[in-house]
């Protein structure tokens, strides 16, 4: 059976370069989005709280990935009526089948840490740009 460009797309292909997978591969393949999803693994959040368990993050990238994920269906928001109002943050159905793939990919960074800080090393001094002559010189 032939599939045209249109039904391929459907079904996804993210090796195309039409295919809408490749956004969702750019969602979740993110920085951000793997350490919120990780932040988010135990229960609903608040957003000061996300803010200090994943380090680094500015509010500004937090607000715009937070949005993100809650469009994407992967996040949920809840506005509490309180004084003051109070915001909590957590996964959806959808965004907890995310955690145990992006789990994987944590544990690799973590277990492949010293073997790719030393690949880097070594690529780094063997294409290190030769000393300037001029700097032998003086």
């Amino acid at each position: 059976m032939v599939t045209t460009p249109a039904e391929s797309v459907l079904h996804g292909s993210p090796y195309r370069a039409d295919c809408p997978t490749r956004r969702i591969l750019d969602r979740i393949g993110d920085r951000w989005t793997v350490l919120i999803v990780g932040a988010l693994w135990d229960g609903s959040v608040r957003f000061s709280e996300l803010r200090r368990r994943v380090e680094g993050v500015s509010q500004k990238m937090l607000t715009q990935t937070l949005r993100a994920l809650e469009r994407d269906g992967l996040v949920s928001r809840t506005v509490h009526p309180e004084v003051p109002v109070r915001v909590e943050y957590a996964l959806t159905e959808a965004g907890r089948t995310l955690r145990e793939p992006l789990r994987a990919l944590e544990e690799w960074s973590i277990a492949y840490l010293s073997d790719v800080s030393a690949s880097q090393e070594a690529y780094d001094r063997a294409n290190r740009p030769p000393p300037d002559s001029t700097d032998s010189d003086k």
